[in-house]
């Protein structure tokens, strides 16, 4: 039997040592460009050029024939998205999936709304990869997934919000309060939406704010993975701060891909963990 996982690029990850992993594009586009989400995107070039255009941008998620050939010839698909109230991502997965079990009886398709982005959802793809390596059956898998997810969080902490300002995610004054003095942006996500709980000044500050966060959401020591935007320095900071109390704690550092990238902007912070 063939199982594979599959997610959409807002992972922040392209590829899964010891998995059939595919991911699937996402397109960040502006006026006169489209950015496809992949392994061949240099990030660090769309950042720079998206922070000094000024004209309309956005994002597209993936088409159903996208997720269709990342199903490929699979007899189980475990399959993760972006949060549903931020992305029709997760409802092109579910059009792919019906598509794809009617044109191949006895294929299975488990579609994950993951209620977040980017590294809760990396801890939603190994759980898949864990489970399905301990050989555990669909519905087993399916279960215990879903039991997994209400066991992670996401926080995120952003130096600009000009992009989600700019398509809607975050309103326009706040943006503009933000940037002109130099406040961060500290929020989550519990129903699936960017969710702005704090807003302070500098990046300690931010780093301390998130930490706080992150305990009062649960936080006792289990898994965390930060994905930073081009800000290694306050990644590491964060990592000190948590290994500090926790020595066991297993804190892994990743940088953002396209997508994620694109709504962080540079000196942003996600940051998924186990509660």
């Amino acid at each position: 039997m063939k199982r594979k996982i599959v997610s959409d690029s807002s992972a922040n990850m392209y590829n899964f040592e010891g998995a059939d992993y595919t991911s699937v594009d996402m397109i960040i586009s502006t006026d006169t460009k489209e950015y496809h989400d992949n392994e061949n995107l240099d990030v660090a070039q769309m950042v720079e050029e998206l922070s000094v255009y000024k004209g309309r941008s956005g994002t597209a998620c993936p088409g159903v024939g996208d997720w269709l050939e990342a199903f490929a010839d699979a007899d189980e698909v475990f399959c993760t998205t972006i949060s549903g109230e931020l992305s029709g991502s997760y409802n092109s997965a579910l059009a792919a999936k019906e598509q794809y079990e009617e044109t191949h009886p006895g294929r299975k398709v488990y579609v994950l709304d993951s209620r977040a982005t980017g590294p809760t959802m990396k801890l939603l793809i190994e759980k898949f990869k864990e489970l399905i390596s301990a050989d555990k059956d669909y519905d087993t898998i399916c279960r215990e997934i879903e039991d997994y997810k209400k066991h992670t969080c996401i926080i995120f902490s952003l130096e600009s919000v000009r992009n989600l300002a700019n398509n809607g995610r975050i309103n326009h004054a706040v943006a503009a309060i933000a940037s002109m003095f130099g406040i961060r942006i500290v929020g989550d996500a519990p129903d699936g939406t960017l969710n702005p709980t704090d807003k302070v000044r500098g990046e300690k500050k931010a780093i301390a704010c998130i930490y706080k966060n992150m305990k009062k959401s649960g936080y006792h020591g289990g898994k965390v993975l930060i994905d930073h935007c081009f800000n290694e320095g306050a990644a590491q900071t964060l990592k000190q701060i948590i290994t500090d109390e926790y020595a066991d704690a297993e804190v892994i550092l990743a940088n953002t891909t396209g997508l994620c990238s694109f709504y962080a902007e540079k000196g942003g912070l996600i940051i998924g963990f186990e509660r």
